[in-house]
This record gives C-alpha cells, structure tokens and sequence, in this order.
C-alpha cells in the first residue's frame, strides 16, 4: 500500500502514545513526537519507508496550524495585558535571540547558526503551556493572561521570522534580499486586506448559501492552502499566505465556523507534523552530545525563565506573577519546529543544530509541568526567606478575621452584596483587582484586598483559612475555577457560593465543591415572569407556587441528592403559604372605624393584623383597640385562604 501503510501506522502509534501522554498528564503532541521516534529511521524495528513523502504532507500541517492561528487570532484576548504582549514579547525575544547567540558562540559556531538557535529559543510552547495551566488549575489567574497573550504575539513573530531568516545565507544579498520580501509581503498583505476581505466573504456567503457542508469545508480548505499556494509562486513562505487567508476569514461573518470546521483536519496533518519532527529525533545523537544538550537545556531554562520573570517585573506585574511566568514559558515550543524545518528545507542549518533543537525542545517540554508546578512552593519559600511584598489593602484589623465572608469581585454583584452584609454586621473581605473598584470599596469603609484571587498570596491576604463562606461573582467560569480550585486547597471546610452563565456548567462546579450556584439571567427571567403575572391578574400565590417549582427544577438538578436543599424548598414553600400580605381597607369597607377587636378579624378571617401603614408611617403590631380607618395598608400573615377571606371582608361594602 506504500505510503498509506505509513500514514496507518503512524496515526495508530501516534493515538496509543497520544493516549499514554494523556494519562501521564503530558501534551498529547509529545506523543505524536514519540510515535514519530518509535516509526523513525533512528530507532529498529518498525520503520516508516516514505519519510520524504511525510515531509510533504507535513508542509500542509504546517500551513494548517498557520490558517487555524490566523482564524483564531484577535486582538481582543490581548487588550487585558496588551503592554506586555505587544511591547514586552519583542523585547523577550531580543533578548532571548542574544541568550542563544551567546550560546552558540561558547559552543565555537559561527554567527548564522548561533543566531539560528537564538530565534529558535525564543518561541515557547502554545499547547503545552495550556494543557499545564488546564491542569493545575491556574487558566483564567493574571499571570496565565500575561503568558498567554506573550504566546500569541511569539506565534505571531513566526511569520516575519520565516521570510527574513533564510535570507541570512548569503550575507551580501541579504539586506537586498530581506527588503524585497518585505515589499513582497507587504504587497500582499495590502492585496488580501482590499481584496481578500471583500471577495472572500461573498465568496463564503454565496457557499453557505447552497447549504452544503462538504463544500463549506472544502472551501476554506482551499482558500488556506490555495492562497499559501500563490505566496510560495511568489517565493514567500507557503505557510504565510495560508497564516494571512486564515487572519482575513477571522473578520467575516463564517470566521468562527470556518475555524471549528478545519480544527479537524488541522490536528490530522498536524499530526504527520509532529510524528516528522519524531522521526528526525536521533537517541544516538542525544547520547553522544548529552553534555551539549544537557548545557542547551540548563542555559534554556535558566536563562529563558529569568528573562521572561524580569520582563514580566519590568512591566510592574508583582507577587507571584514574575515566578510563575519564569516557570511556565521557559521551554522551547511547537512553532520552533515550524521555523527549523524553514530552515533545513533553505539549508540555513545543519541537521546536528536541527536535532540539538529538537532534542531540547522534546526535553523542555517534558520539564515544563514539573516545574511550573513547582511555582507556589517557591514563592512560599522567598516569603518566607526574603523581602515580602505587602498587598495593597484596605479597612482590614492586624490581627484579621475568622469566621467572615470572602467576597470575590466587587463589581455591581460583589458590591451590591457587601453593601448587605455592612448593614447587617457581618464580617467581610472582598478581593478586587480593578483599582477603580478597589478604591470605591475602601473609600465606602469596607474591607478590601487588591489582587488577583487566583494567587495563594492574595486568598491568604484575604484570610481565606479563617473564613466560613466564600462568594464567588465573577462571571467567568475558568476564573472563577481557578478561585475555588486554589481557595478549596487552603480551607477545605469552605462554603461556597458561585455564579454560572448557564446549566451545562452546573456538574463541573458540583464537582468543585459549590455549595450554592446562582444564574442570575434565569433569576432575572424568573422576576420579569413574577412581574407579568401580577398585571396579568394572577392571585400571588399562584405566581409563588410557579415560580418555586420552577426554580426548584433546575436547582434541585444541581443537587439531587442533597437532603438539605430539599428540606429548605420545602421549607420555602411553607414559608409562602404563611406570608405577610399587604392589603389596603376600602372606605366602604364594614371594618373601617372599628377597632381589631370589634371586627373580631381573627375569628371570622383566620388572618391576623401585624402592621398598619398610616399617613406614610408604620404601626408595628396593633393591639386590639387599635381603630381602622379608610386607606389603611394593613398587613396580615395567615394561609392562602384566610388571607383571601380578610381580603373579601376589608373590600365589601
């Protein structure tokens, strides 16, 4: 069968390894990786025969995971952290590109290859640091956006990396050279965005129109690999042009349809990409250069790491930030093998530099779990042993609190809810990281603490050991995760109530521990509903009963097998049958100008008087003499019947 023979074995082998890295909590990519070392040349045993022709196909997995990047890429996931996106990444990779060309010089390269290797560090890893971050808990804090938006920028730097790079090799013609792929980039780019954003989408329109799947797919696909097609004629990477269609489809209307259907196809030929990588993986090599390696990987993780945390502190991120940051971004990433096989395919580098690269890279990633995850101890260890660094706080005693309430965010939900238990007495922290907020908090004398909730450092600022109850209100669900992930570690008898956008995300929060989830539209839905039926006529206690049910359908959902929630339904409902009612004497009323006794309500009704509202002024708890008089509010508590009854009594003439 030739070449499908190959693609068989390495799609199994690489679903089996896949599914091994999954178990052991690794990047399911190393396991592509791994199955393209068990297929390699380099290894015995099963050997694939047409490498040459992977290769081939690899380029399409290239080009792919550049169109999928192009579709997804946006500038909104970087407006949080901007600054150190945008400015902070050029100069860590500067930087970085120094750190590796210095290495190269000690290890007695030449200028090329040792500035070969500094742009091939100075990308980490997309993939891994998500699945590290999915894995601790950690997606959603301040410092997985700082790394995060750091991550998309480096993949975005990819694209001139690749066109300017390969021009280094001839030294005399490469500024010449390096300026007319500039124009030639330029130009296109010009050409897509006047053109490309205007025919593209009526192109998609008029296919989403005919109603046909296939062809949808069929069509992004081609516009991805065909317009990669026309870059490469001109003689600009392929993986370029595919990276620009993919950027000018993420604009239109089908952008984000376009993108959930090529993921598929995406991960296939990404696939053949990684199990490539794996088959050039020599463990020979490894084993004769294991003092260069091992010194590329000390020197990558060492000087990368502090790089990363010194850029993150020169950009005033503090506390946890810089460490964490340091840890998770140290290792060299998937797009480096991108940017590698640019450079073996343009001979710009040997294949011993394509293999130290690709040998410490597999190494990094492999580290980059156990090492993050080394974060909260160190940064427990230098509390502990050096300078601290003081929270910014507010309204909260020396000696703290025990037994309060932890409030997360103190927008329009936390504030409105801290602003409750003020009145009340009851103890409270709210944790904010808009300094707007933060200073409204503590200028309305509450107690406050500014930071990020997803950090250790700043749930232990807030007493979260001591406290009883946290109350999470951030709307998103991988913080508010990584809130209650980090809160449940350091108080396990913590009672915590959550807000959720919708239900499908009530058993992971279950799963967490959530005592109470509140979904504040179907609240809001159940109000809007109570409100109608009242103008609609509707006795009161028939819009109660609804009401209940229905909000003990979806709450009793949640937690089935909770006798307490059951009883405290229960509980609701009898409360309602027995609630405090309002009803106002007509001036034909029989009782007006007789006392409460006189009228002898509580015999003839069953409902008793608890209140009067005269003039604008309450009169708690009337004693019997008391007079009625005509308008009087007068509020009543009894069953539904007895309440129907006064009301038939106080109306008739």
């Amino acid at each position: 069968m030739g070449i499908a023979t190959d693609i068989i074995m390495l799609v199994v082998a690489a679903f089996f390894f896949g599914l091994l890295m999954q178990r052991l909590g690794q990047p399911i990519i190393l396991g592509y990786i791994a199955a393209g070392v068990f297929l390699g040349p380099h290894t015995g045993g099963l050997t694939v025969s047409h490498i040459h022709e992977i290769e081939l196909l690899a380029e399409i997995g290239i080009a792919l995971l550049l169109f999928a990047l192009g579709l997804e890429f946006s500038l909104k996931d970087l407006k949080p952290v901007k600054m150190i996106a945008l400015v902070g990444t050029p100069i860590q990779m500067a930087v970085t590109i120094g750190l590796g060309f210095g290495i190269g010089l000690l290890m007695g390269w030449d200028w090329k290859p040792s500035l070969w290797l500094g742009a091939l560090i100075s990308l980490s890893s997309t993939m891994v640091l998500l699945k590290t971050l999915m894995n601790q808990g950690w997606l959603g804090t301040i410092s997985s956006k700082v790394m995060i938006g750091m991550l998309i920028v480096q993949d975005l730097a990819v694209i001139p990396m690749m066109i300017i790079l390969p021009q280094l090799n001839n030294p005399a013609l490469g500024v010449p050279a390096i300026g007319l792929a500039a124009l030639k980039a330029g130009a296109f780019l010009a050409g897509m965005v006047l053109l490309g954003t205007r025919w593209l989408p009526r192109l998609m329109a008029h296919i989403a129109r005919l109603n046909s799947r296939e062809l949808f797919i069929l069509a992004i696909t081609a516009i991805g690999l065909g317009i990669g097609y026309v870059t490469h004629l001109v003689g600009l990477s392929f993986a370029f042009g595919a990276f620009v269609a993919g950027m000018v489809l993420s604009e239109s209307d089908y952008g984000h349809q376009a993108l959930s259907d090529i993921i598929p196809l995406r991960d296939l030929f990404g696939l053949l990409f990684f199990t490539s990588v794996g088959m050039l993986f020599d463990p020979a090599f490894m084993l004769d250069h294991i003092r260069q390696v091992i010194f590329v990987v000390m020197a990558v993780c060492i000087g990368k790491g502090l790089i990363f945390a010194l850029i993150s502190r020169l950009f005033n991120y503090r506390n946890v930030i810089p460490l964490a940051v340091g840890l998770g971004l140290f290792q060299i990433g998937e797009f480096s093998f991108v940017l590698a096989r640019v450079g073996m395919s343009t001979g710009s580098i040997s294949n011993d530099l394509y293999a130290l690269v690709l040998t410490a890279a597999i190494l990094t990633m492999v580290l980059t779990p156990l090492v993050s995850g080394q974060t909260t101890r160190l940064y427990a260890f230098k509390k502990r042993w050096f300078r601290h660094e003081v929270l910014e706080s507010s309204n909260i005693p020396d000696e703290g609190y025990s037994g309060h309430v932890v409030i997360i965010g103190g927008g329009r939900v936390g504030f409105q809810i801290a602003q409750v238990f003020k009145r009340l007495n009851l103890r409270f922290v709210i944790v904010e990281l808009d300094h707007r907020r933060f200073e409204e908090a503590r200028q309305a004398g509450m107690a406050v603490v500014y930071g990020d909730a997803g950090q250790e450092i700043v749930l232990e600022a807030a007493g979260i050991q001591a406290a009883t109850l946290l109350i999470v209100t951030l709307p998103a669900l991988v913080t508010a995760r990584s809130v209650i992930v980090q809160s449940t570690r350091l108080n396990k008898r913590l009672k915590i109530v959550a807000r959720t956008s919708g239900r499908d995300y009530f058993s992971l929060l279950k799963e967490l521990g959530v005592s109470e989830v509140v979904l504040p539209e179907f609240e809001a839905s159940l109000e809007m509903t109570r409100r109608s039926l009242l103008h609609l006529q509707v006795p009161p206690m028939e819009v109660q009963r609804h009401t209940d049910t229905i909000r003990q359908e979806l709450y009793g959902d949640l937690f089935n097998n909770d006798d307490d929630y059951r009883v405290l339904s229960h509980l609701r409902g009898a409360e309602q049958q027995f609630d405090l009612q309002w009803i106002r004497i007509a001036e034909e009323s029989p009782i007006v100008h007789q006392s409460i006794g006189e009228s002898q309500i509580r015999k003839k009704t069953g409902a008793s008087v608890v209140g009067v509202v005269r003039g604008g002024r309450l009169m708690p708890n009337p004693d019997a003499d008391f007079v009625l008089h005509p308008d009087d509010l007068v509020a009543i508590i009894g069953g539904e019947e007895h309440r129907k009854n006064f009301a038939l009594m106080s109306a008739q003439a």
